[in-house]
């Protein structure tokens, strides 16, 4: 069964994969921060969020949404389809970054090294069946 991406089917099956995976084997043991995806040009045209919360290596809460969702630290702002390839592994979050595809909005000298965990939520969203 596909889910389709961005839907609460979809949001609780990457929660369940992100909390038994994300921190596997001691990976990001003291990781801390929050971030919030704004995707533009969504295929219905509404604007949605993907906020997620990390603390000391849990993955504490997602969330999704129409809009811009809640603040947070770090939000990085694009198109829902550059997203898309991101979450399907087909672009990295650090390259979509620096290729100026998304939009950052926080301090980009932590952001960078937030694009390897944002690469690590992707890897493990990717597992799951979606519909894009």
């Amino acid at each position: 069964m596909a889910y389709k991406y961005l839907s609460p089917e979809w949001l609780d099956a990457v929660y369940a994969a992100l909390k038994e995976k994300f921190n596997e084997g001691g990976k990001n043991p003291k990781a801390t921060a929050d971030l919030n995806n704004i995707y533009r040009e969504c295929p219905d045209g509404i604007d949605r969020y993907y906020y997620i919360s990390i603390v000391e290596g849990d993955i504490e809460k997602v969330e999704i949404g129409e809009g811009d969702g809640p603040p947070a630290k770090f939000r990085i702002i694009g198109k829902y389809e550059d997203f898309a390839k991101c979450t399907r592994g087909e672009m990295s979050s650090q390259k979509a970054l620096m290729c100026g595809k998304f939009k950052f909005k926080g301090n980009l000298t932590l952001g960078l090294k937030l694009a390897a965990l944002s690469d690590r939520l992707n890897k493990i969203s990717a597992e799951i069946p979606t519909e894009f």
